[in-house]
């Protein structure tokens, strides 16, 4: 059984890339529908901290900046999911911190409870949660599907490399349309 994981589309990190957003927010919301459709699970994944930062090390490179902000805090309005992908009820969303889906979530739980053993992976950035999502995916022995054209990154040739050098030795790589016909 698959599910969707819509991963990241907050309206802060959405923001990041301007002049595609209006393009990688319909696309999404094509899979979304796609997936509600053929009655395939969607789960929305944030990256979210506490107010603060607690979490955050000044140490961590990627993630030290963001110390002193209230950038992907629980009170920052930018850090809810975009209204294009909005959840319906029903519809789980998990808040993880840091890159991959997996990293400090129940999400495992939750997907050994549907009994899901295929994962379709989309979202923002290629680099940073579909990355880190497909390798522990990959260490979990999940099967594991990516939307190409549901991600996206700030650095479009760094998204394209991954998507066309490293994702498929661990995963199928194919268009949201592609993806869509093997629903029907």
């Amino acid at each position: 059984m698959q599910a969707l994981l819509v991963m990241d589309v907050q309206q802060g990190v959405v923001a990041r890339v301007p002049e595609r957003a209006e393009a990688i927010l319909a696309r999404l919301a094509q899979a979304v529908a796609a997936a509600r459709a053929a009655e395939v699970p969607v789960i929305h994944v944030v990256v979210r901290f506490r107010d603060g930062h607690p979490e955050i090390s000044p140490a961590n490179k990627a993630f030290g900046p963001l110390i002193g902000t209230d950038a992907l805090t629980e009170s920052n309005p930018l850090s809810r999911i975009h209204p294009a992908v909005a959840p319906l009820p029903g519809e789980p969303v998990v808040a993880k911190r840091f890159f991959g889906a997996f990293s400090g979530t129940d999400l495992d739980a939750l997907l050994c409870a549907r009994g899901i053993n295929t994962l379709v992976l989309a979202g923002l950035g290629t680099s940073g949660v579909v990355f880190g999502t497909l390798r522990e995916a990959t260490e979990r022995q999940y099967r594991q599907i990516v939307l190409s054209d549901g991600c996206d990154d700030l650095d479009p040739e760094v998204s394209s490399f991954l998507l066309e050098r490293v994702f498929p030795r661990e995963a199928e790589v194919m268009t949201i349309d592609e993806w869509a016909k093997t629903l029907r």
